[in-house]
């Protein structure tokens, strides 16, 4: 839009909000200067009009926090929720008169799971001070959300790292479970990883951990809780099965992504994955 010198009916550039097209036929408008309300609601209709005119399809709006009193106008045009962050809210518009395809927000939160074995046949587990399991006497093994931008398997090291104080090296995703209707509504997938212990001496975290130790897996398996917990029940075999048998999961082999200048990780069953010069550059 920036660039043309007027649009249709009379409408001049001047009339409208700055906008970047995208390549799914729609627009996204990042507003960073102050408005007055109705000057920015008699901009915002002019266009979308002129947006409607051209054939465009939806209307991303992204309101920094700083202009969190344009929101009221923008909702009066047609605009909803989409998400927002510590930072903005983005709002949308859908202008055809066709179901909309603008893609949900993220319907998943991801966390991970870390089963550390030493070569004693012993599980570093921890016993939290907060969250369900405070004061059920529970042992589990460490766990947490991963970051925003994050691996799993850095997750994976970090989170047993922070509450344990224990060094790791990632070694496979053993299993992953799916829930949904967990955190806001939202679905949930955890990730139960195998990590390899590259130091020994436990340092719990002091805010949330309230106790922690290298337990017996036999032990930390016949607990009554983790009997009749379906996860810890699973966990526990996952563990023995890793000790005990040939169990393979999956590993993470780095990968270039498609028009993107990033490398990103895709986890398979390495043991098993017959590996060639070809099909490792096709990876």
């Amino acid at each position: 839009m920036a660039g043309s010198e007027s649009v249709a009916n009379g409408v001049s550039n001047g009339d409208l909000l700055a906008a970047s097209a995208d390549n799914f036929g729609g627009v996204t408008v990042h507003l960073e200067e102050q408005l007055d309300p109705q000057v920015f609601h008699a901009k915002l209709r002019a266009s979308v009009s002129a947006w409607r005119q051209q054939g465009k399809r939806g209307v991303w709006l992204k309101l920094p926090i700083e202009l969190v009193n344009l929101l009221e106008n923008a909702v009066k045009e047609g605009f909803y929720y989409h998400h927002a962050e510590s930072t903005y809210i983005m709002l949308v518009y859908w202008i055809p008169d066709t179901p909309s395809t603008i893609p949900a927000n993220a319907s998943h939160r991801v966390g991970v799971g870390g089963i550390v074995l030493n070569d004693k046949r012993e599980i570093l587990v921890v016993q939290e001070s907060t969250g369900d399991f405070r004061g059920t006497g529970a042992w589990k093994i460490p766990t947490g959300a991963v970051d925003e931008g994050e691996d799993i398997f850095t997750a994976a090291k970090r989170e047993v790292k922070e509450e344990t104080g224990i060094d790791t090296e990632f070694k496979e995703i053993l299993a992953f479970r799916q829930s949904h209707k967990v955190f806001f509504g939202k679905s949930d997938l955890f990730f139960i990883c195998m990590l390899r212990p590259v130091s020994f001496d436990i340092q719990k975290q002091e805010s949330e951990i309230e106790a922690a130790q290298w337990m017996p897996i036999e032990e930390f398996a016949a607990q009554p809780f983790a009997r009749k917990h379906g996860l810890f029940k699973y966990i526990a075999e996952l563990g023995l099965a890793k000790a005990d048998k040939d169990y393979a999961g999956f590993s993470p082999i780095p990968m270039s992504m498609v028009f993107k200048n990033q490398i990103s990780h895709l986890y398979a069953n390495v043991k098993d994955l017959q590996h060639s010069s070809s099909s490792t550059d096709r990876l």
